[in-house]
């Protein structure tokens, strides 16, 4: 079967793909067959168990095709996390805003030390930064879209 990769979880590697049949199927990095690997937009070709999509190829001759961005899950906007970052950055209130709790811990953890405080408010003005700079696709496919 034919489809189209909608979302790619960065961190897991785990994926969902639009079939041509109108159904989304997931997959995980073991069910990635080319060698170039899942990217959002690109088109394949896969064989269809259940809702899981194995033995997946990029399509021959193919190349990346652009996609809207993947909807803003729960209402997260880049710009609202930069303004989390910038005024209350120093106590990680974006990474937990943003679905990091472990460094969103971390940086609460940073603040409450003389040493930590400015590392954790240093990390804050790069990330408010970072968040502003980034391309919209980007930040929702980071932050926004999580394949279920």
């Amino acid at each position: 079967m034919r489809g189209q990769v909608l979302g790619v979880d960065r961190e897991t590697g785990n994926g969902q793909i639009s079939g041509d049949d109108g159904q989304r199927y997931v997959f995980r990095p073991r069910d990635w067959s080319d060698p170039i690997g899942p990217s959002v937009g690109a088109l394949i070709d896969f064989e269809a168990e259940g809702t899981t999509a194995r033995r997946i190829y990029r399509q021959p001759g193919t190349t990346m095709m652009p996609v809207a961005a993947p909807p803003q899950a729960g209402g997260r906007n880049k710009y609202i996390a930069a303004i989390l970052a910038f005024l209350f950055g120093m106590l990680g209130v974006h990474r937990f805003y943003l679905g990091r709790n472990g460094s969103g811990v971390v940086m609460l953890v940073l603040s409450l030390t003389v040493v930590g405080l400015p590392v954790s408010w240093l990390w804050s003005m790069v990330d408010t930064i970072r968040y502003l700079v980034m391309p919209d696709d980007e930040f929702a496919a980071r932050y926004g879209h999580r394949p279920q």
